[in-house]
């Protein structure tokens, strides 16, 4: 069978495209359409159907651009209503692609109208499953997404929900299916994601917590819902764009593409109501960068961040790009639902600079630096997720993750100076740059972060800690 996963590791998300005789299917596309319909095209294919297995919450899915430039169908699952016109699947419809099946199987659970797809090849053999959000690998997709959109839904219902998809209409397929999910690890819409973006049923079955036989309802639902953070403050809005629909990508790197010099730049932040983001590499934005800007680097998780820290879709946006990366950035940010880009610094910060304007930058050191500085009473701030954190840390750090920083900005260390880290360099950058903006400057950022901490004579607290002095 002629199935492609088209994995975008920045946001964890697997897209997939399927071809057969001359007709092709693309499911749970990313925004931008392009290399799909490029993708068709070296197949001299037609995009028949564009399936969905729920309106994320994650991303905004390409569907409505794809299936206008294709003139493939949209599909969603039972009980889906969407404000376009797409097809609206019975569980167990089967759709052709040439000579294959794709079958649909309405898997409620992680949201309502959640639906994986069935891939049976031309012989009539079921191949494998799209599962979306339904089934990952090493997990299974959380299900206290979907309970703002229905009276009395709740993330217990769900669970229990998803409990009777998985039991009932996944676990009885035959163990050689192929297991096709929408994301990976990194991905905020499980909790225990594997790095491997494929398996066998058969090995889930054995490996995966969540599908063991002798589980009850009760006992699936607590461990699925024991450790579930709060979701990204962006989930919400992603998913009524992904509802209602929203304007072409073509539109919104034409409107937003847009160089502006430093006093434009400075006109239109002085607006208000404009965040300025720079999206350079950390160890550019700690040297200089526009006061209370935000950083969050183009080469790190960098759309999740944005969602994450930035919460409103609806934020204007002034951004500080590296050069020849500005449509690669209102991409990627499109990706999130964060459409309004009022331009971006023509020439970047060294324009910014020869304008005459004030400049920022963050104290930064070395982790030698760190190793040599800190004591006793040295108050350090470990920015990285709990887990991470009690793995390993820093004798007396405080966990004070990235995630929730502007929720609990406020147990930030007050007065002294204090240092800050996460696990390489680049997330306490991010909170750095967040607490400036908030006039919190009494921090020192600690490069490398942990990773380069290890291979110093500092000492660190694990579960089984090796010792790292020297």
């Amino acid at each position: 069978m002629k199935i492609e996963q088209i994995y975008t590791g920045c946001i964890a998300q697997a897209a997939y495209y399927l071809e057969s005789n001359g007709e092709a299917a693309i499911f749970d596309p990313l925004r931008e359409v392009q290399p799909y319909l490029d993708r068709a095209k070296k197949d001299n294919a037609k995009i028949k159907y564009i399936f969905e297995t729920h309106f994320h919450a994650d991303f905004v899915s390409g569907h409505i651009d794809l299936a206008g430039k294709s003139g493939g169908e949209i599909v969603y699952g039972p009980t889906a209503n969407p404000e376009f016109k797409a097809i609206i699947a019975t569980d167990n419809q089967e759709f052709k692609v040439g000579n294959y099946t794709v079958k649909a199987i309405h898997t409620p659970g992680h949201t309502l109208e959640s639906t994986c797809y069935l891939l049976i090849d031309e012989n009539g053999k079921n191949h494998g499953i799209i599962t979306g959000d339904t089934l990952f690998i090493g997990d299974v997709g959380r299900p206290d997404l979907a309970q703002a959109l229905v009276e009395d839904l709740t993330q217990e219902k769900l669970a229990g929900y998803l409990f009777d998809s998985l039991r009932n209409k996944i676990m009885p397929l035959a163990d050689d299916l192929i297991v096709y999910p929408s994301h990976g690890a990194g991905s905020a819409c499980g909790k225990n994601m594997s790095k491997e973006t494929t398996d066998t049923l058969g090995n889930q079955k054995r490996t995966n917590y969540a599908l063991r036989a002798d589980m009850t309802k009760e006992e699936f639902t607590k461990e699925l819902l024991d450790g579930l953070g709060l979701p990204p403050a962006y989930f919400p809005q992603n998913v009524m764009l992904n509802i209602k629909g929203y304007d072409s990508l073509d539109s919104i790197i034409e409107k937003s593409n847009i160089g502006l010099s430093p006093r434009e730049f400075e006109a239109v932040a002085n607006q208000g109501d404009v965040v300025i983001l720079d999206v350079r590499h950390e160890n550019d934005f700690v040297k200089a960068h526009i006061p209370n800007s935000i950083f969050i680097g183009i080469q790190g998780n960098f759309a999740p961040w944005v969602g994450s820290m930035l919460r409103d879709v609806n934020q204007k946006l002034l951004l500080v790009i590296p050069e020849g990366r500005e449509e690669e950035t209102i991409t990627r940010l499109s990706r999130v639902g964060f459409d309004h880009v009022l331009g971006y610094l023509k020439d970047g910060i060294d324009a910014w600079k020869k304008a005459g304007f004030e400049t920022d930058s963050i104290h930064s050191i070395s982790p030698e630096q760190f190793a040599g500085e800190i004591n006793s009473k040295s108050i350090i701030v470990d920015a990285r997720k709990p887990g991470e954190y009690e793995a390993e840390h820093v004798e007396n750090a405080i966990n004070l993750p990235l995630d929730n920083i502007n929720e609990n900005f406020q147990s930030v260390p007050k007065g002294e100076n204090f240092y800050l880290h996460c696990a390489g360099g680049y997330r306490s950058v991010i909170m750095a740059s967040i607490l400036k903006s908030r006039g919190i400057h009494n921090l020192i950022n600690v490069e490398k972060g942990m990773n380069g901490i290890k291979q110093t004579t500092v000492s660190c607290t694990k579960f089984e800690c090796p010792s790292t002095k020297k």
